[in-house]
């Protein structure tokens, strides 16, 4: 049984990547413990590049917003997956200062072993995710994480746009965690 935190990065509440992560949980439920962090549900600002962090007693942020919650569940976590819906080829902006916020020495403390990625973009475009999959590949070589698995869906642009197959997917993705 493994305790997987899920950055759910959409801004915008019951959307597709929101339905995704929803059968994402359902498949992985029974074998393990989840929490969900929504980025809508939380005040984190960007990181500014100061290293502060770095000298400061705890390895703490100045900073002072919900990135304190977010990393004492990071402190308890054996799997991340990240779900973002896609914009411009990115991660959505509110996610990518959760996780730029990650570059700090606490994260030594964390036992992650495993990370995993669900993403949605309205584009159909082969390279759609190409940008995105690099930065996990790197991610997951700098950590020495196990890749979990992906789930990428195209072409869903609107709310409800997703087909069975793709909630399937995410829900059978959700079934191999153990």
């Amino acid at each position: 049984m493994s305790k997987i935190v899920i950055f759910s990065g959409s801004p915008r509440k019951e959307g597709n990547t929101e339905r995704l992560v929803d059968a994402f949980i359902k498949g992985a439920e029974d074998n393990n413990t989840i929490e969900v962090i929504s980025v809508i549900d939380y005040k984190v600002n960007p990181c500014i590049g100061c290293n502060s962090c770095f000298m400061r007693e705890g390895h703490e942020c100045f900073q002072n917003d919900d990135m304190t919650r977010i990393y004492s569940k990071l402190k308890e976590a054996d799997m991340i997956l990240i779900a973002s819906p896609v914009y411009f080829y990115g991660i959505s902006a509110q996610l990518k200062a959760v996780i730029d916020r990650l570059h700090t020495p606490m994260r030594n403390e964390f036992h992650i072993k495993k990370l995993g990625l669900i993403l949605v973009g309205a584009a159909t475009l082969p390279e759609l995710f190409d940008a995105i999959l690099k930065q996990y590949e790197l991610t997951l070589n700098f950590f020495k994480l196990t890749d979990a698995g992906k789930v990428l869906v195209r072409g869903a642009r609107e709310k409800g746009d997703l087909k069975e197959e793709d909630l399937e997917k995410a829900y059978s993705f959700g079934k191999s965690i153990e």
